[in-house]
């Protein structure tokens, strides 16, 4: 069960911000369209390479979602009903672009290119007819795409491990994949789009970010209203241009510490629906479920506990999680018991709450929206 001091702070983070009398759940789910590991061919011819792949759930489980992911997902979320008869569903935070790999092997390693979600889906093996899957429970509302930038890594990191003939990230670009990396840049996360050196740097990053919500109505046929950065950071500069893209809500943390440049740091007090002078409102994540994080730890209580401190504050319960607990392409073992935990703790739900209502965050944001006139 939580600790007396996670408690502690759990109870804190759920006393400001909108209030609601309604038992509201929504999962806020990380990660979707992204390759990290391609198979595990490439997870073994990388390890042979002399990539730690062990470091971290990542780096050894996380890769594009297949279709037993996502069929097995499917009954997991349609195995429940809320009040209203709606089945749970996760808002999917996807990317809608991943490295051409094909293209920057082409370049001889010095230029980076990417394509569009669909062409990956279309050109990987084991993954026939996966993207007609994934629009099918667009429409089923199991699944509802929101922006989670345009990539998942930094392009400034990137280039520069291409500039320098990097033996790791060449290692990974042959394996078409992109992971378990050693080397490191001040202030800059490989995986972390929007990172930056010096805040000048920023404006580089605008383009990136107008350019990400393009491509995720291009592949996804409808604008995005909520974003969350890739590597969870994006300094706020960045929330006028994503306003000018459509984005309405931004996930947030309740303090955030936000990079100025030059190493220093901000710190940033947030709460949920708290309006950024762009007009947005600031979602944020009041509850955890990462069964893969540690799987002897009872995620399942753990969860349960803070979804009933985020209701008797009068808080929706929005819990976070990562697609890396429910995929199977590299070892179907380790989707088995994500998605066994899922249901679990579904079933839970519904029996303990008969009266909760399952959201996607942007039916959230616009019934803060609507509550708050």
């Amino acid at each position: 069960m939580l600790s007396k001091k996670r408690k502690v702070l759990i109870n804190l983070k759920n006393i400001p911000g909108w209030k609601t009398n309604r038992k509201i759940v929504v999962f806020s789910v990380d990660d979707y369209g992204n390759i990290r590991m391609a198979s595990q061919e490439a997870k073994d011819n990388l390890e042979k390479a002399g990539l730690n792949l062990h470091q971290n759930r990542f780096d050894q489980f996380d890769c594009l979602e297949d279709r037993a992911d996502l069929e097995q997902l499917y009954d997991s979320l349609s195995s429940v009903k809320d009040q209203h008869g709606n089945s749970a569903m996760f808002t999917a935070f996807s990317l809608p672009v991943n490295i051409d790999f094909e293209k920057v092997i082409a370049s001889g390693f010095s230029e980076y290119h990417y394509e569009l979600l669909p062409d990956t889906f279309n050109k990987m093996a084991g993954y026939e007819n996966t993207w007609e899957l994934w629009k099918e429970g667009i429409t089923e509302k199991l699944l509802f795409p929101q922006s989670h930038g345009r990539e998942h890594l930094n392009l400034v990191f990137f280039q520069d491990a291409l500039n320098n003939k990097n033996e790791e990230v060449i290692a990974c670009i042959k394996n078409h994949s992109y992971a378990a990396l050693t080397l490191k840049q001040k202030n800059i996360s490989y995986t972390g789009a929007f990172g930056f050196q010096k805040m000048n740097e920023t404006e580089k990053l605008i383009p990136i970010a107008l350019d990400g919500l393009a491509k995720f109505e291009e592949v996804f046929g409808f604008k995005a209203k909520h974003f969350t950065a890739p590597g969870v950071y994006a300094h706020h500069i960045l929330e006028e241009a994503l306003a000018k893209g459509g984005v309405e809500y931004i996930d947030t943390q309740i303090v955030k510490n936000e990079h100025q440049g030059d190493g220093k740091y901000k710190r940033r007090y947030n709460y949920l629906g708290k309006k950024n002078k762009e007009g947005q409102r600031y979602i944020l994540r009041n509850c955890v479920f990462e069964p893969l994080l540690n799987p002897t730890e009872n995620h399942i209580n753990e969860c349960l506990a803070e979804i009933e401190i985020a209701f008797r504050w009068k808080k929706p319960a929005n819990i976070s999680s990562h697609r890396v607990n429910f995929c199977g392409h590299i070892d179907p073992a380790n989707r088995d018991f994500g998605l066994k935990q899922l249901r679990t703790l579904l079933d839970r739900i519904v029996k303990k709450w008969p009266d909760v209502e399952f959201m996607t965050t942007v039916e959230l944001g616009e019934l803060i929206d609507k509550k708050d006139k």
